[in-house]
């Protein structure tokens, strides 16, 4: 509750995560990553390619199909190099209250043409919010590989983020626990590097490894835990 950014209200929805105190938030590892190392205004934007604008609703509308859960989504998006981007989200109706004219966002995806007008689009893109009411470093949430976190409520992957990164960079190295000559013989990292690592990729992370939990800071931490479950079966066996 007294990490900055959290206070009560956040710390009651945590809870229904299990997570109680700051350990425990730094056990809460992402579910997925992504690469948004490629950061490109959308006058360099290719078709084809997987990457990251920073732009700001122009115009947003739900298309008037019959049936509204089918509903089209449609967002226009434009940035400084004064081009355009398409955005369309199928089952797109919750969007209408968050995609307002003038809110500024992050988009990931794939971009491609649309086939009727021709513009450049990408379809069900990553979306988050970029706003003053969090205060995270831009830089945590672009142009780099970035975890994904299970949002709670209103506690976003976005806030996560933040949260969890104002928690590394506060706290001193934590001990590890395994005994230096397990970690020596298998090659493995420390644990606040396994730790840190495992919240934010260094920038050279094989994202595929990342994804599979096979990166050496994510088998690191499984490592550990199957460590002590064999530690605890052989104390009850004896």
């Amino acid at each position: 509750m007294y990490v900055k950014g959290v206070g009560p209200a956040r710390a009651e929805v945590l809870k229904t995560k299990g997570l109680l105190i700051v350990e425990d938030l730094l056990g809460y590892v992402p579910f997925r990553y992504e690469d948004r190392s490629n950061m490109k205004t959308i006058a360099q934007l290719a078709p084809g390619e997987m990457a990251t604008v920073i732009a700001e609703v122009s115009s947003a509308k739900l298309a008037g199909f019959r049936r509204r859960s089918l509903g089209l989504f449609e967002a226009v998006f434009t940035d400084g190099s004064r081009e355009k981007l398409l955005c369309k989200w199928f089952h797109g109706a919750y969007l209408e209250d968050r995609m307002k004219p003038g809110v500024r966002m992050a988009l990931y995806g794939k971009v491609e043409l649309d086939s009727y007008t021709g513009d450049l689009l990408i379809m069900h893109p990553e979306f988050e919010v970029l706003s003053a009411e969090d205060d995270g470093d831009a830089s945590l949430h672009t142009g780099r590989v970035v975890p994904v976190y299970e949002g709670a409520a209103k506690v976003t992957t976005r806030v996560f983020r933040n949260l969890v990164h104002r928690v590394l960079e506060s706290l001193p190295p934590v001990n590890d626990p395994l005994p230096a000559e397990i970690l020596s013989r298998l090659k493995l990292p420390d644990r606040w590097t396994s730790i840190r690592d495992t919240h934010f990729p260094p920038q050279d992370s094989d994202l595929r490894l990342l994804n599979a939990f096979r990166s050496p800071a994510q088998f690191r931490l499984i490592f550990e835990e199957f460590f002590w479950l064999e530690c605890g079966l052989s104390l009850v066996r004896f």
